[in-house]
């Protein structure tokens, strides 16, 4: 097919002529040389590189950040956590929250539930929520009264490290009270426990013996048994601990009711009145085993979780063993634990979102802190020693055209944070604690997304054609000047 040339008719044609930028060059004027064919081969793989590298950015989104002061007008902010203490029991495990605005709240109990673990860290019972401890009754007593911690004419034993087992294992049923001198509820124990072994053993003939153990001179004693708290309370039979350990009221009563309640539990000693009226203390009938006292186990691990409401400042929350009625044994308080997960800001509703689950899934790592210390286990191997988290905070907000969820709503924030952790030391009479200590940024970091936009595509192609083209040509033309045999 043949070019239309525009002929010479007048001045419109002469001015058409003039704005032709695309003038052809006759054919019988050019020449094709071996030279220009590889420059030509060499430009097309450019520029076929080049617009797939473009093609490839064009289609890539990039993540950019910038810092900014946080407008977040929230006063408070929510801490998530689920915590496993393998060697901690719930019946003393307490979240506290101290901050630097003088909030301090002990035993918090809303949103936050625990459960029993057994021996190997498995969930077992549900142990409620973080509420608060029963308070456990006393007898009350003569001020004036006078009492001794050894053994005296009411019967109660006091043992120690040489005559313990042999003791437990000679006398088929014993109950014995663990205590430290030092311990004020086990002083105020000490007068009952005295009662209610001349009530149990002269008055009412119960088949049953009474001791103590003192847990400061007979400390290896003690850890060994597991004693973790003062005074603790544990029924023997034939040589093994019957557990759990008694926690109620610690009343003559009480602590008569209780026993009555284990003989009435067996066969054997049903008619333990009866017989002791008979004065019948010798039987034909074998010695039950471990497992016909055995009640439920005494569960020696606790996991916490749930959520709390903090303000946003400079605080902590830390987990702690405490009782309102007894006194701990710092050497037994074992605080390694597993951090299951922590987070802070409430993610609920972001991480049901769909839109928003597959917007996080393609952040790089490096945007995607927000619960660094999960599934991580900090353990300790010494006594008095408990590891404290320092956490520090950052809100992390997205870009409304980037993370908009599929209800129009705006993905506002989440919080990225980063720890560091230690073992701390204790004083031997102080009792360990796990601590989170948190402080939340005053910045934030703003997340966008950076893709090139379609014009800026176009551009860049237009460009990769001309400027190969162009370039490439001009190294042709000189390589040809240079190579281009010479006239004679």
């Amino acid at each position: 097919m043949k070019r239309n040339d525009i002929s010479d008719g007048g001045p419109i044609q002469s001015f058409l002529r003039t704005v032709d930028f695309y003038r052809r060059v006759p054919r019988d004027l050019t020449e094709a040389t071996s030279l220009g064919v590889t420059m030509s081969l060499l430009a097309m793989l450019i520029m076929v590189t080049l617009f797939l590298a473009e093609t490839i950015a064009f289609a890539r989104t990039n993540f950019v950040t910038e810092i900014a002061l946080d407008d977040n007008v929230n006063p408070q902010i929510a801490i998530n956590f689920n915590l496993t203490f393998h060697e901690l029991q719930c019946d003393y495990l307490s979240v506290d929250v101290l901050d630097s605005l003088g909030t301090n709240r002990q035993n918090i109990t809303k949103n936050v539930e625990k459960w029993h673990l057994d021996g190997d860290g498995q969930r077992r019972i549900y142990a409620g929520r973080n509420r608060e401890q029963r308070q456990v009754q006393h007898e009350e007593h003569d001020e004036d009264e006078e009492h001794t911690w050894d053994e005296d004419e009411d019967g109660v034993a006091q043992l120690n490290t040489d005559n313990f087992k042999e003791y437990i294992s000679k006398n088929e049923m014993a109950f014995i009270n663990f205590y430290a001198p030092w311990c004020v509820w086990c002083q105020r124990l000490h007068p009952t426990w005295e009662k209610f072994s001349r009530a149990a053993t002269k008055e009412k003939h119960m088949p049953l013996t009474v001791a103590s153990v003192d847990c400061v001179e007979n400390n290896q004693l003690c850890r060994e048994n597991k004693i973790f708290a003062f005074p603790t309370l544990r029924w023997y039979a034939n040589g093994e601990p019957m557990t759990p350990d008694y926690k109620m009221d610690r009343t003559v009563n009480a602590l008569l009711d209780f026993a009555k309640r284990k003989f009435e539990l067996n066969e054997r000693f049903k008619d333990w009145e009866k017989r002791s009226l008979e004065n019948n203390k010798n039987s034909d009938q074998p010695k039950k085993s471990f497992s016909d006292w055995h009640g439920r186990p005494e569960y020696v691990g606790c996991q916490v979780s749930g959520h709390i409401m903090v303000n946003r400042v400079k605080g902590n929350f830390h987990v702690e063993a405490k009782s309102i009625s007894h006194n701990l044994n710092p050497a037994m308080a074992n605080l390694s634990h597993v951090v299951n997960h922590l987070s802070f800001g409430d993610t609920e509703e972001f991480v049901k979102d769909r839109k928003f689950k597959r917007y996080l899934k393609g952040l790089p790592n490096d945007y995607k802190e927000f619960s660094p210390m999960d599934t991580e286990m900090y353990h300790t191997n010494e006594y008095h020693q408990a590891f404290h988290h320092y956490i520090k905070v950052v809100s992390t907000h997205f870009s409304e055209s980037s993370a908009t969820s599929s209800k129009g709503k705006k993905a506002d924030t989440l919080y990225q944070f980063i720890e560091q952790s230690q073992i701390v030391k204790y004083s031997e009479s102080d009792v360990p604690e796990a601590r989170f200590s948190y402080d939340i940024s005053p910045m934030s970091v703003i997340v966008k997304t950076d893709s090139l936009k379609w014009y800026d595509y176009l551009t860049s192609l237009f460009a990769i054609i001309g400027g190969t083209f162009t370039t490439l040509g001009l190294i042709d033309a000189s390589l040809y000047k240079v190579f281009k045999p010479k006239k004679l």
